[in-house]
Formats: C-alpha cells, structure tokens, sequence
C-alpha cells in the first residue's frame, strides 16, 4: 500500500489525523491529513443521508412509492413498478440480480442519467421483489434522482450544500474532472501482471452530470 491516512474519533472529537506514505508509488509527495482519497461506493451513504434529510424535512417518505417521485420510473415487472418505495431503492432487494445493468455505465458510457434508468424496464429480475439480496448500483441511481427531482437541485449540489458545507468538508469534491494536476489527491493504484502499479483515475461522470451512485471518484476528506 503506497499510503494511507487515519484518522481517531473519540466522544464526537477528533483526537488524530494523520498520513502515512506517499500519494503516488515511486513519487515523493506525502499523505497528509488532508489528502483526499477515492471513497468508491461509501458515496452511497452520503445519498441515504440525503434521501434522510428530506425525510426529516417531510418533502419525502421512506414508504412513499418511486413513481410518486419519477412517475416514469418503471423496471421489468409492472408490480415492483407499482409497489418499490423510496426505502426499496436503497436496500439492494429490488430483484435485479447482482450488478443488473452496471454495463449502462461502466466501462464509462455516454448515456444520461434518465437513459439508464429508463432501461431498466428491459432487465429481467433474477429474484423475487424483496426475497434476496443483491447489490445494485442502478436503484441508488434512481435514490439520487429522486433527491434531484424533489429539491430542483442535482445530487452532487445537494450534497455540497447540506452535507458537506455544514460538516466543514470544503475540500471534498463529487468528481475527479474537479480536480487539478498538483492537487493533495492520491492516485489510484492496482495489482498489473502481479506487481502494485498507479493507474489512471476513472471518470464515470455521465453526460447530465448527476452521478448519484457510486460517484467511484468521490472523495471524502479524512477526519471529517
């Protein structure tokens, strides 16, 4: 591992934040407190807590349908379409096998954000609604265009300003095209013909610009 950064929590207080090692494998700058780092499909905690705000808000329900939100919303079978709620979205029981649809946008595709929610009518469930766990990036997209749709706002705004601004992250961005050559980022490594090597970051922004999912390029300061 060409470096990391810890950070310790105690009673609500930060007691340590520190880096170790360096930001990219065979170059010198350091992994500091404030290096930002891929946080890969933890971003999907960051859409729960925004889908939560407006529950507490009272804009949305977690038991209302999705359709009373995206009413053009609709999967293969006409039921889940009728009965999936908003608490359904983000609980990886919605029938889709695992990783149904993924290939809409990774390797990076050129299709929007409502064009890849509105193929999901043609993929056929592999479970029951609600009878099987299977991890699904394609409902966490629908979650972030209901927080769009209900606040006028695209979810990476949301996020800036209800989460993010209040919690003091101001150097956490929602993309990697955000950021600049020399920035306090760390580069992206993996196992090449079985030696450690940096490789290129992902950009997996669609061309609305409203990456609800796993925004794989988000970043989250650490000790925030």
């Amino acid at each position: 591992m060409p470096g990391l950064a810890v950070a310790v929590v105690k009673d609500g207080e930060v007691v340590l934040t520190k880096g170790y090692g360096v930001r990219r494998l065979g170059e010198p700058a350091p992994v500091d407190a404030h290096t930002l780092f891929g946080i890969a499909s933890n971003t999907k905690a960051f859409t729960a807590a925004a889908l939560g705000i407006l529950v507490d808000e009272g804009k949305i329900a977690w038991d209302n349908p999705v359709t009373k939100h995206l009413p053009w919303f609709q999967v293969y079978d006409p039921y889940v379409t009728r009965e999936m709620t908003v608490r359904d979205l983000l609980y990886h029981r919605s029938g889709l096998g695992l990783g149904a649809g993924d290939l809409l946008f990774w390797p990076p595709s050129t299709f929007s954000r409502d064009e890849i929610l509105h193929r999901l009518r043609y993929i056929k469930p592999a479970h029951g609604f609600r009878s099987k766990f299977a991890y699904s990036n394609l409902m966490f997209v629908a979650a972030g265009q209901v927080v769009a749709t209900v606040t006028g706002s695209s979810w990476d705004d949301f996020v800036k300003q209800r989460i993010f601004g209040p919690l003091g992250m101001q150097s956490t961005q929602t993309s990697v095209t955000l950021f600049h050559p020399g920035d306090n980022v760390t580069t992206p490594h993996s196992k090449v013909e079985g030696h450690l090597r940096a490789i290129p970051s992902t950009d997996i922004d669609n061309p609305d610009l409203l990456e609800p999912l796993t925004r794989m390029s988000a970043t989250c300061r650490d000790g925030s």
